[in-house]
């Protein structure tokens, strides 16, 4: 008789959304009815065993699960129709962590009532250089060799350079909110606060400056390969002419051409 084991994962889903189905669903009730498509993420490294690993080597794999019939059902277990799975590289996890603390930052500030306590947790775990692998840790990995000329910028580097541009600025809002809720006694912790975002704003700064850089010199190169100028000129009945330098795109002999 032939033992057979059996591997049951148990584990939490979310629903899932693509950018366009997101633009359908802009309320929380249309994000929690209806639904067909669930997702969960499972990290891994490459090289390892190790479903954690540092920065550089960190993967995720998403499996995007649709069933049969949308929930809320009258019966809570339905079945998987059809499964998707989608791998993400260490950059785009990063991107998405980022994300992800921008939101907190978001709805930290948005909350009504105020909770200090939540709004002064989430900035802590945004700024402090205490934190492994925090949002400085991931500038300095992805966009440090960007810099120093080590890489050239892909799209994944300029949605980084964006998101972090969001990211400070919900972060400078968590902080003018936070000085509106402090006490007389929390002064002194506000102002470290301010001092370490300000530290973090003037490492992060080049980073930005020459990602953005480096971005748009790549962009000007591409897009020179395909792109031509045209010298033409134009007589009018009055015996004057003019002329003008047209960009046109496509296959071009090399030389100008006049007409």
């Amino acid at each position: 008789m032939l033992n057979v084991m059996i591997h049951i994962q148990v584990t939490y889903v979310e629903p899932y959304f693509d950018t366009s189905e997101l633009q359908h669903r802009p309320t929380h009730f249309d994000r929690n009815y209806n639904l067909k498509r669930f997702m969960y993420a499972s990290p891994f490294t490459m090289d390892t065993n190790r479903a954690h690993g540092s920065l550089p080597e960190q993967y995720k794999r998403k499996t995007i699960l649709t069933v049969e019939r949308a929930f809320p059902y009258v019966k809570t277990r339905i079945a998987i129709i059809d499964r998707e799975r989608l791998v993400l590289s260490p950059i785009e996890v990063a991107i998405e962590d980022l994300q992800k603390k921008t939101d907190e930052l978001r709805l930290a500030i948005q909350q009504e009532p105020a909770d200090p306590k939540i709004l002064q947790m989430v900035i802590q775990g945004c700024i402090s250089t205490a934190v492994n692998q925090g949002p400085l840790e991931v500038a300095n990995i992805f966009l440090y060799p960007i810099m120093n000329g080590l890489e050239l910028p892909n799209i994944h580097h300029n949605r980084l350079r964006l998101c972090f541009k969001e990211f400070t600025r919900r972060l400078a809002e968590a902080l003018k909110r936070n000085k509106t809720l402090i006490q007389a006694d929390q002064r002194e912790y506000q102002k470290d606060l301010e001092n370490k975002f300000t530290k973090f704003t003037e490492s992060l700064q080049p980073l930005l400056l020459a990602c953005k850089q480096s971005t748009v010199i790549e962009t000007t190169l591409a897009s020179n390969k395909n792109v031509k100028k045209v010298r033409s000129s134009r007589s009018f009945n009055n015996g004057t002419s003019t002329s003008a330098t047209i960009m046109l795109t496509g296959s071009l002999p090399d030389e100008e051409t006049s007409n």
